[in-house]
């Protein structure tokens, strides 16, 4: 039985490799088969096919029949994919919880020493890098967010400032709550209005016509984008994180200077 490549890349998505899936839909083709039927069924040596046959059992996705020679029985897909989400949702529980415990631990303490110490031998001009995607992008910009302690300084465009609080808003509202200064300059329109509103609860938001995108924190960092948000798509948006205290200081200057131009008015 020939299965199509497409087809077994969709079938690893229940957690199996190119041997198991061949395995696996050539006993779903059959029902009950012995090692060896299947390792000619499916192409996949017999040397092979033991192991694997043993690995889908413990994955749960076939039964071995008593009796010889060794057979083995077909799970229904349906089942095997309850077992699936199954255990998946377990072993993520149990990652989750040993995450947790990290928090509390010698563990996290000793690796933020190795930091602090490896950070603090490295020349500024290698604290750089380039930010391709979207959701790099905003995964990057939420870190620098949370760990903001005086200001931050988000410009950005219309379906920018959309997208960007859609994200980043709790990060956002909690540096808020910190103390954080926060300083919003983007297009105010009837389409942002709704999360221009919410966005008043902790930032100072300023109506600004631009295409121009960054984020500065704490006038040390800086995340920049170089490409039109309107005509890129957002697998292939590109930013450049910068820790330079000096440039930081020097764009901040020029955002205030900006800022006191701005005003909180709705563009209709």
């Amino acid at each position: 039985m020939l299965v199509q490549k497409e087809f077994l890349k969709k079938i690893k998505d229940f957690g199996l490799n190119t041997y198991e899936a061949k395995i696996w839909t050539a006993l779903l083709s059959r029902g009950v088969s012995t090692a060896g039927e299947l390792s000619d069924i499916a192409n996949v040596p017999r040397s092979r096919s033991y192991d694997v046959l043993e690995s889908l059992e413990k994955k749960g996705f076939i039964i071995m029949k008593i009796g010889k020679p060794i057979k083995y029985l077909v799970v229904p897909p349906e089942e095997v994919l309850e077992r699936v989400k199954k255990r998946l949702e377990e072993e993520t529980t149990s990652q989750l919880t040993s995450l947790d415990k990290l928090k509390d631990s010698d563990v996290l303490d000793e690796l933020n020493l190795l930091h602090t110490e490896g950070i603090s031998l490295v020349d500024p001009a290698d604290i750089t890098a380039s930010l391709k995607g979207r959701d790099r992008l905003y995964s990057h910009m939420d870190m620098m967010i949370k760990d903001a302690e005086e200001s931050i300084v988000l410009l950005t465009t219309e379906e920018g400032l959309i997208r960007k609080l859609s994200v980043l808003s709790k990060s956002l509202e909690k540096a808020y709550k910190k103390g954080v200064k926060i300083k919003i300059a983007a297009p105010i329109t009837t389409k942002t209005k709704k999360i221009v509103d919410e966005a008043k609860k902790y930032a100072e938001v300023r109506h600004c016509d631009t295409k121009g995108r960054f984020c500065i924190i704490d006038n040390q960092q800086i995340v920049f984008m170089l490409m039109d948000d309107l005509s890129v798509h957002p697998s292939y948006d590109v930013g450049v994180w910068v820790n330079t205290p000096f440039f930081s200081q020097t764009l901040t200057e020029l955002f205030d200077v900006l800022w006191m131009k701005l005003t909180p008015q709705i563009k209709n």
